[in-house]
């Protein structure tokens, strides 16, 4: 339709041969789409929209763009058309990702993928293709590596020559940043992060099989970290809280998920509202977690929604940057699993004496030093979904906030 009007600029996306010659199509197209009934053709309303809406996103027409590819993905999902589905919600996610909605974008292309993998899989490595694009333009180049590799097999399988070219230059793109990443002088890694990178790179929450195996390594390094906890992993149970909060703030989380959530860690987060506001002037949480663990905190100065929804998803052992505070409580609003599946998905912690694993129901609670914790949560089984809440507390005494000497990660 407009392909031979768009071309790749240095960075990969796409823009105008010549601006004037796409500006004059995108009106032709324009014209037909304002002449056209929707009632009577919505198929052919949908194949308007969405190249309209390509075309304004070339030419760097953000609203428009994002407005008009809403609609086609409407009326694809209307009519029943999934791979008009997942083609334009890559559409989409581009646009969001060109205009620097990057949370929105990764919903986007994390969907499609989905779909694509389920639904349609000659359609999957141009997800991918788009997916490591995205990741490559955050700066997640390992992720967009895998995902450009993967797309490049298939498309290698297809015999497209020209699909194959486009995944090769986006795979020599990334090598490039890569390679400057590594030529120039970055400022020392915060330890929090050299202790992630060093978490990572020995084990994985994604495969308890390997714990036992993993851990005689990861003693002696943990135990430098774990040395200066305030706050030990505990499981809180029938701590008495208010059901309809706890169920309010549910519903609150799963409305803020679907709208505004956006992927961390491989974890959906969003921000909390009124019911979780409610919820932290009714309970005394500050008392909670001095009861259980002995540290004197300030009520809790930030909290977070967090929700795994589909199957595999796990968050892998990291440690927390220390402004989340001393303290950090962690409260189940929703857990749902197969009766009786004594494997489902749960919160898991590395300390010096091995690991501990605390599965959650609506209600329990978790208590930790998120700076000093390795944690995780090991993978989500078919059926099974978690909605949590997590508060940061301050220490009440000053001196106890600051971290001055956490050691540095082991080399």
């Amino acid at each position: 339709m407009l392909d031979h009007l768009i071309t790749h600029d240095d960075n990969l996306r796409m823009v105008p041969t010549d601006r004037n010659e796409l500006t004059a199509a995108i009106g032709r197209l324009h014209e037909e789409l304002r002449t056209l009934s929707e009632e009577t053709d919505p198929a052919r309303a949908r194949f308007l929209t969405r190249w309209i809406g390509i075309g304004q996103m070339c030419l760097g027409h953000h609203e428009e763009a994002r407005a008009l590819l809403r609609h086609s993905l409407d009326l694809a999902a209307a009519l029943g058309n999934t791979r008009a589905v997942v083609a334009t919600g890559l559409n989409l996610a581009d646009a969001h990702r060109y205009a620097g909605d990057v949370h929105t974008a990764d919903a986007l292309y994390r969907s499609a993928l989905n779909t694509a993998r389920s639904r349609h899989p000659e359609l999957v490595d141009f997800a991918l293709q788009h997916t490591g694009k995205h990741l490559m333009e955050r700066g997640d180049f390992a992720n967009a590596q895998d995902h450009l590799r993967e797309a490049l097999r298939l498309r290698i399988a297809k015999g497209d020559a020209e699909l194959v070219k486009s995944t090769k230059a986006a795979l020599d793109r990334v090598e490039l940043l890569i390679g400057r990443a590594d030529a120039s002088v970055a400022a020392p890694a915060a330890p929090g992060r050299q202790w992630t990178t060093w978490l990572q790179s020995r084990t994985t929450a994604r495969t308890p099989d390997r714990w036992a195996e993993d851990f005689p390594a990861l003693r002696e390094g943990v135990r430098l970290l774990t040395a200066q906890q305030l706050v030990h992993p505990r499981h809180l149970r029938d701590q008495s809280l208010p059901a309809e909060l706890v169920a309010a703030m549910a519903k609150e989380a799963e409305q803020a998920v679907t709208a505004d959530g956006y992927l961390h860690n491989g974890k959906w987060n969003a921000a909390v509202g009124d019911a979780a506001n409610r919820f932290a002037e009714r309970v005394d949480l500050a008392a909670v977690v001095a009861r259980s663990t002995g540290l004197d905190v300030e009520q809790p100065h930030t909290a977070v929604y967090i929700a795994y929804t589909e199957e595999g998803q796990f968050l892998d052992f990291h440690v927390d940057e220390t402004g989340f505070g001393e303290a950090n409580l962690i409260l189940c609003l929703k857990h749902e699993h197969t009766i009786g599946d004594s494997r489902m998905s749960s919160t898991v912690f590395i300390t010096a004496g091995g690991y501990l694993e605390f599965a959650l129901n609506t209600g329990d609670c978790i208590v930790f030093d998120g700076a000093l914790t390795p944690h995780g949560r090991t993978p989500l089984r078919a059926g099974e979904s978690v909605t949590l809440i997590s508060f940061g507390f301050r220490a009440r005494d000053h001196a106890s906030r600051a971290i001055t000497n956490l050691p540095p990660a082991p080399a």
